[in-house]
């Protein structure tokens, strides 16, 4: 895969040597945000857990119970519908460390659909990161300090074309992050070996060390408190049993082991939080070694 996957990119333009590309923040962007201080940043805990009240919804596989330096797989890209600016619609994987409460540490990459973040329906490579379980601490992509960029060519933020289209072609993304042994730094890298930056050591406590747990998957937010389910779509808007080319995929799950090899998973765990609107199915076999397919289409029969 080449580094031509972005829509800015495709009319030729390019930055010079020593600068890296930046999303534009507007004016419109601030004016979307509920407030000023919270604009790019989840309001609420993105991480799995098993109770949710917070209106956060997942179809994830996971690992946990060991120490970890990093995760690598292939996120299948749609364009999901986002019902409303309040609510997105993600696909990511999650380094973690920490307990669950307040000193919860994330590394979070993937893709996203935000109309609150970016104003549009786009799906768009994005990062995030965490070090007191999203309180205040952390954002996305380079909206705060913390993320390090030294890629001149992709651009955080920006559009991902072509995406995937139901019965049709597929398009996937491959992402990994690991722990750099020397200097402790967390590296993102896109592709085959393109290094898009990283997070600094320094940024956390517990992940200052190893991550405990691995996450995989998709993640929604249904604003409705009370009355029907959100149709924000997860993944491609179809449950998982569907299959290829019409459910979300996530393919080639692996982690980083402590002598920064990439090994595959033993013991993936999914679980859906609200089966009946988003559910996950995972899989192994020898091409796409451990897999799962996962997303839905939120209010249904099932999902009233």
């Amino acid at each position: 895969m080449n580094e031509n996957f972005q829509l800015w990119s495709f009319s030729g333009e390019s930055c010079p040597e020593g600068t890296i590309p930046i999303r534009r923040t507007t004016e419109q962007d601030i004016l979307r945000a509920s407030s000023v201080t919270k604009f790019g940043r989840k309001l609420m805990s993105s991480v799995r857990r098993d109770t949710t009240g917070d209106g956060h919804e997942h179809a994830v596989g996971y690992v946990s119970g060991d120490q970890y330096y990093g995760a690598k797989a292939s996120i299948n890209v749609w364009a999901p519908l986002v019902e409303n600016q309040y609510e997105f619609s993600l696909s990511q994987i999650w380094v973690i460390s920490g307990s669950f409460g307040d000193d919860l540490n994330t590394i979070e990459a993937g893709w996203q659909v935000s109309p609150e973040l970016y104003g549009d329906s786009f799906p768009r490579f994005f990062t995030y990161w965490t070090t007191d379980a999203y309180q205040a601490t952390g954002c996305y992509n380079l909206l705060c300090s913390g993320f390090v960029q030294v890629n001149n060519k992709i651009a955080i933020g920006a559009a991902i074309s072509p995406t995937s289209s139901y019965n049709g072609g597929q398009f996937d993304i491959s992402l990994l992050i690991w722990k750099d042994p020397k200097h402790g730094n967390w590296w993102l890298e896109f592709g085959s070996g393109v290094l898009v930056g990283y997070w600094p050591s320094f940024l956390f406590s517990h992940l200052g060390d190893h991550a405990s747990m691995i996450q995989f998957g998709g993640e929604v937010v249904n604003s409705r408190s009370s009355g029907s389910h959100t149709s924000t779509q997860m993944g491609s808007g179809h449950f998982a049993e569907e299959g290829f080319a019409k459910a979300s995929y996530f393919r080639n799950l692996q982690v980083v082991d402590w002598d920064n090899n990439l090994i595959p998973l033993n013991n993936l765990k999914v679980l859906a939080d609200h089966p009946n609107c988003y559910d996950i199915q995972g899989a192994i076999n020898n091409v796409w070694g451990n897999y799962f397919y996962y997303g839905g289409p939120g209010r249904n029969v099932k999902c009233p």
